[in-house]
């Protein structure tokens, strides 16, 4: 039985007449930038040059494939000026991180990991990833204490 023309006309006209729900943000950057705060939504980030890295950690099973933006391009989008970023996470986690970091290291906000979206299950929607398998001296438990997971703000000092 094929739906009438009243019957898709009237589903049309309901669904043109519910709300459309704007994305929410995931990540807030706050502090010395050019215009804080900014809140970020998932399609903001995704606007930003994606790249991708394979990296060993220390809370995952073998080498995951990471996608996401480089930490340094965001805070280069936002014109940050300072030392160091105080990275918070969903569950009141917070390190500070030297920007030095991410001039020296491409680090990446994580947005993916081996081709799916992270979820807060799973340490998103945003990742602090670093190439530790890159560079030996990221092999240290002082860079693995700023592999933020969760991450819903960058406050830059």
């Amino acid at each position: 039985m094929r739906p009438s023309r009243l019957a898709i006309a009237t589903a049309l006209l309901i669904t043109l007449a519910l709300p459309v729900q704007a994305e929410v943000p995931v990540l807030t950057v706050t502090g010395q930038i050019a215009r804080a705060p900014v809140e970020l939504t998932q399609s903001d980030l995704l606007a930003l040059p994606q790249h991708r890295l394979t990296t060993s950690t220390t809370v995952t099973d073998g080498t995951p494939e990471f996608e996401g933006f480089l930490i340094r391009d965001l805070l280069a989008h936002l014109e940050a000026d300072g030392e160091t970023v105080v990275a918070l996470a969903l569950n009141d986690y917070r390190i500070e991180i030297p920007l030095t970091d991410f001039d020296e290291f491409d680090v990446i906000g994580a947005l993916r990991m081996n081709g799916e979206s992270l979820s807060p299950r799973d340490k998103g929607p945003v990742w602090i990833v670093y190439p530790r398998d890159d560079h030996r001296e990221l092999q240290d438990m002082r860079y693995d204490t700023r592999w933020v997971w969760q991450l819903v703000s960058l406050h830059v000092q």
